[in-house]
């Protein structure tokens, strides 16, 4: 058997990895490579494989770095079955429509700068009709329910307490006449987030694909940081501002959404809470639906709530551009919570544009951001930023919370490959940059693990 590691190689971003055996070939995951706008467009525009040599597509999870790209495999030429849970399935249909108005949107954006240069026009990556094309493929798959998408393969997929419907990927591979098991981590998820049951650790494995996003980093409690969050929150309402949170669509959101729930019935003042998103609104809409995803606190709290976990009397759910426009109009203590989660692009530039240079208000950042994103501005403290071209002086307090991240943080990464420790032939690292990457190596290191690898881009390792 073969692998190739072909996306989020050396970096955190572009999921996709290669697997050759028995004659066939397996994809795992097929995310946008994100970064620098011509960089990702030339990378995700091409392949390092012909698309219509693939057998089969294993879906881990829904975010648009593992899914992405999905809607360019299958317009040049993939034909097969791409399996994931059900979950993940809803969720990879609205998130490839939403991605694709934005691949048009981006492209007719560019164009326009272009025609007025006298420049060749581009096309945009892929449509929201080539997304909708992906649904005719996608296979749902319960988790633990073993399944053969390839001779000699068979796979089922274990809870890994990401988001919604995230699966850890486990493939029990016969090849002439030798048994062993890859398990591919996915995005790893943490104990005691909101909504989420949590990750199952690997056991009795042969090799282990894991991420390592945050292997130099340890993460708070997640109930810390709600705390932190709180802190900021009722210091924001205090001085008459507003809170604006760019967050991602699906997740994170619906994390955001439950905590303050849960706060403001344990005595937040409330004042509203718009979810401004569509994405984020049809994603929650999808949480609603997927109640067996839910760990067992939250079911306790819906059922002494009398109410959903995603529902209560402060939230409003904005739906139309005009309700979005109407909040800049609103007076008062609120809290805006908005896509992009990296601050790039969507609603949350314009709420950015109309509260920042107020000093009662508060920008909230609560995700890992990107090199080169507004949102890294904005958490790297910059006094002034451009947002649609234009220089705005950063007066709002920007407030960090580092703690929420859904990826699991160093520690228990490490027990996460531990686990696997009495068994386990080689770890590969991925999804992770250097620094994170090297800290996690010496630290599994010391505790005796010691067939470590962070391959490089397309390196293709025999196993």
């Amino acid at each position: 058997m073969h692998i190739t590691f072909d996306g989020a190689a050396r970096t955190v971003t572009g999921s996709m990895h290669l697997i050759e055996v028995n004659g066939s070939r397996l994809l795992l995951e097929c995310g946008l490579y994100q970064g620098r706008r011509q960089e990702s467009y030339e990378i995700n525009l091409n392949f390092p494989f012909s698309p219509n040599s693939i057998d089969a597509v294993l879906l881990s999870h829904a975010h648009i770095d593992h899914s992405g790209n999905l809607p360019n495999l299958v317009k040049n030429g993939y034909n097969g079955p791409i399996f994931a849970t059900q979950a993940t399935n809803h969720l990879v249909d609205i998130m490839l429509k939403d991605s694709g108005h934005i691949q048009e949107a981006d492209a007719a954006f560019i164009n326009k700068i272009r025609a007025r240069r006298g420049e060749p026009l581009i096309k945009p990556l892929y449509t929201q009709e080539d997304a909708i094309r992906v649904g005719e493929h996608l296979i749902s798959t319960p988790y633990e329910k073993s399944f053969e998408p390839v001779p000699g393969v068979q796979v089922r997929f274990v809870e890994a307490g990401h988001i919604l419907g995230s699966a850890a990927v486990v493939l029990d591979i016969e090849e002439k006449s030798r048994k062993f098991r890859l398990w591919f981590s996915g995005d790893i998820g943490r104990r005691n987030l909101p909504l989420l049951r949590d990750p199952v650790l690997p056991n009795d494995i042969d090799y282990l694909v894991m991420e390592c996003t945050y292997g130099d980093k340890p993460h708070e409690e997640p109930q810390a940081a709600f705390n932190e969050l709180r802190k900021v929150v009722t210091r924001t309402i205090d001085r008459g501002g507003k809170v604006i949170i760019p967050a991602f669509a699906v997740g994170r959101t619906q994390e955001l959404v439950y905590g303050l729930n849960e706060m403001m019935e344990d005595g937040l003042p409330k004042v509203p809470v718009y979810v401004d998103s569509p994405l984020a609104v049809s994603a929650s809409d999808i949480f609603r639906q997927h109640p067996e995803c839910f760990d067992e606190e939250t079911r306790r709290f819906v059922q002494l709530s009398k109410h959903s976990a995603l529902d209560f009397d402060q939230l409003i759910y904005i739906r139309t551009v005009e309700e979005s426009k109407a909040l800049n109009d609103r007076k008062g203590p609120m809290i805006i919570i908005s896509a992009s989660g990296m601050a790039e692009s969507g609603r949350i530039l314009h709420h950015l544009r109309n509260n920042i240079e107020d000093s009662r208000n508060t920008i909230m950042i609560v995700s890992w951001q990107a090199p080169y994103t507004l949102g890294r501005r904005l958490a790297d403290r910059e006094k002034q930023v451009k947002i649609f071209g234009e220089v705005f002086n950063v007066l709002a307090e920007v407030a960090t919370i580092g703690g929420l991240s859904c990826h699991a943080g160093q520690k228990f990464l490490i027990e996460y490959a531990l686990n696997a420790m009495d068994r386990v032939q080689q770890i590969f690292l991925v999804h992770g940059e250097e620094g994170p990457a090297t800290a996690l190596q010496d630290c599994l290191h010391e505790r005796g693990l010691r067939n470590l690898v962070y391959p490089d881009l397309h390196e293709n390792i025999e196993i």
